[in-house]
């Protein structure tokens, strides 16, 4: 059984990310939790003392979130009603990355899904600054919904790579199950900037092309432009239904997260992108 973690605030981009996941995931046999999370405007003697459970004094922050979390079930058995989903609800005091980061260490959750509010800062080009965050320190997968975007049959899965450096097979299994499970076309993606590849990168390509044999994967090179442009273009011109990514420390997924210059604000994916944490052990 897979359990995947389900971050809310209560907005309507939080629910559309909640019904994508339910759809995603709707043939396999999962357990859902959804996570609301709360910082009171001011801290009160009691949570130094740990939390309001240690307190005899009230605390809206704590009704609010439950009420919100029971009414989010409610919506979820009105609309959906499969057998192989059931359904956890948590609130914490606490911010919603720093949260997040412990709930995945400490229950083994095999995915967080969760919406993108679009640009809202200096250095994000797509997504929110709470998604960008959490993208970052993850240590598991993260699906991150735009913002209205209803589910649909994945035809096509992009898959940007720099090549270089190898991949775990188990990193690697996410998208291989993916592509599978959807009869997905997947696409892998090279954006050439300047040099041909070196030896190591044409290695780790050969790499790539033998685990996805399978797939039938597609091999293109994008010439003579600039990451993350290239991409965002590629998949706006090929229409490509899901993008995929690998997140490594220092990592060209950095450069897509970032914005470079200000004309970058411009690019925006507006389909569901999930991040694979690289756990391929980092050389000296």
């Amino acid at each position: 059984m897979k359990k995947i973690l389900l971050p809310t605030d209560f907005s309507n981009n939080s629910w559309n990310a909640i019904c994508y996941a339910l759809e995603f995931f709707k043939t396999e046999k999962c357990e859902f939790q959804i996570l609301h999370t709360y910082t009171p405007t001011f801290y009160r003697i009691d949570y130094m003392m740990g939390g309001p459970t240690f307190s005899a004094l009230p605390d809206k922050g704590v009704d609010i979130a439950q009420a919100g979390l029971d009414k989010t079930l409610v919506d979820i058995k009105l609309k959906y009603k499969n057998p192989k989903h059931t359904f956890k609800t948590l609130s914490a005091f606490n911010t919603l990355t720093n949260e997040i980061l412990e709930l995945t260490e400490a229950k083994n959750f095999d995915y967080i899904v969760m919406g993108t509010q679009g640009a809202t800062g200096a250095k994000e080009i797509f997504l929110g600054t709470n998604t960008v965050h959490v993208i970052r320190k993850s240590k598991i997968p993260v699906l991150a919904v735009p913002v209205s975007y209803v589910f649909k049959e994945i035809k096509s899965i992009v898959f940007p790579t720099d090549y270089g450096q190898l991949h775990k097979e188990e990193d690697l299994q996410y998208l291989f199950n993916l592509s599978n499970t959807f009869e997905s076309k997947l696409t892998i993606l090279h954006v050439k900037e300047e040099y041909d590849l070196a030896d190591e990168q044409q290695v780790n390509k050969k790499a790539l092309a033998d685990y996805f044999k399978k797939l039938n994967p597609i091999f293109v090179e994008e010439r003579g432009k600039l990451m993350p442009k290239a991409i965002h273009e590629y998949i706006e011109e090929h229409q490509s239904g899901f993008l995929v990514m690998m997140n490594r420390k220092h990592s060209f997924l950095d450069r897509f997260l970032v914005k470079p210059n200000v004309e970058s604000i411009g690019y925006h994916t507006q389909i569901p992108f999930l991040v694979i944490p690289d756990t391929w052990e980092e050389h000296p």
